[in-house]
């Protein structure tokens, strides 16, 4: 069993899970201090640490140095992150990964990136950057993101980093094999928000619930949804802000653009989480796609 897979003890701390840092450190720090959760509390991201934000490195820095207490998962932007670093893609107006790179310690750094996992379950909990299709449970959930994670991990890396990126195929089928298997995958835990009830996935809009395309609801809300009897910890959809059902935590709640962000303890009963926030006036930048 992969460290992103194993239970512990339900006498271990109950989580504090944050949503998408993007580089705020400030407000990281403050809402970390106004949390303050009880030593060795573990400390769960939805991913995207970085980018965007104002200081990508010192966020990243902070979260490597808290050690094994910080257990986060891969979001889109850190991928976008090793995949400038490998020359596959080109950074974007608007990133500020740049810092990183050009660190003296950048290998080390980018090391630790690869090797986080795309899917983290314990207590109960189920936490990935953006979702889960509909017709994945959480044992799936949890072998797919393993395949995935130890393709990253491999010597070839930077070949399967490079064949992620597409909007096809965009619906999973246990006959999916190869790189279109791993691709669909990252999709999913990386980058879906909408979805038809048969669990095919539309890249089209990074909207609020409004703005769903035809045909096509919230990944959550998919009749059906084999994740249902767990609760799942997302990040990713700034646009849909905080969100919190008796099996549904949503962090993002859009820290980066200048609104807040958000902590949240994992208790097992919902009744029993607790949730911080804090402004991110500081950390504000012009509104785009995440």
């Amino acid at each position: 069993m992969t460290p992103s897979t194993a239970s512990s003890p339900s006498t271990s701390p109950v989580p504090l899970a944050f949503g998408d840092l993007q580089g705020c450190r400030k407000p990281f720090e403050q809402l970390l201090a106004k949390a303050a959760p009880p030593a060795g509390t573990p400390l769960w991201f939805a991913g995207d640490l970085i980018n965007r934000g104002p200081e990508s490195l010192a966020t990243l820095r902070d979260v490597i140095a808290l050690g094994e207490r910080a257990v986060p998962v891969l979001g889109n932007h850190d991928l976008h992150l090793l995949s400038v670093s490998a020359g596959i893609r080109k950074s974007k107006k608007g990133d500020t990964i740049d810092e990183i790179l050009a660190a003296p310690d950048a290998a080390d750094l980018l090391e630790w990136v690869r090797h986080r996992p795309l899917a983290h379950f314990e207590h109960g909990m189920l936490m990935v950057h953006a979702g889960v299709l509909p017709q994945w449970d959480v044992a799936l959930t949890l072998e797919l993101a393993d395949e995935l994670q130890r393709a990253l991990r491999a010597p070839n890396w930077k070949e399967t980093l490079a064949g992620l990126y597409g909007n096809e195929p965009n619906r999973w089928t246990p006959a999916l094999k190869g790189i279109e298997r791993l691709r669909v995958t990252c999709s999913a835990l990386t980058r879906m928000r909408f979805c038809t009830p048969d669990g095919t996935m539309d890249f089209s809009s990074s909207g609020t619930l409004a703005s769903a395309p035809a045909g096509c609801v919230p990944w959550f809300d998919a009749h059906s949804r084999r994740t249902a009897d767990v609760t799942v910890v997302f990040g990713h959809w700034a646009a849909l802000g905080l969100l919190m059902r008796d099996n549904l935590v949503g962090l993002d709640s859009g820290c980066v653009w200048g609104q807040k962000l958000s902590a949240v303890t994992l208790a097992k009963h919902p009744a029993e989480r607790t949730l911080t926030q804090v402004d991110c006036d500081a950390c504000a930048v012009p509104r785009g796609g995440n």
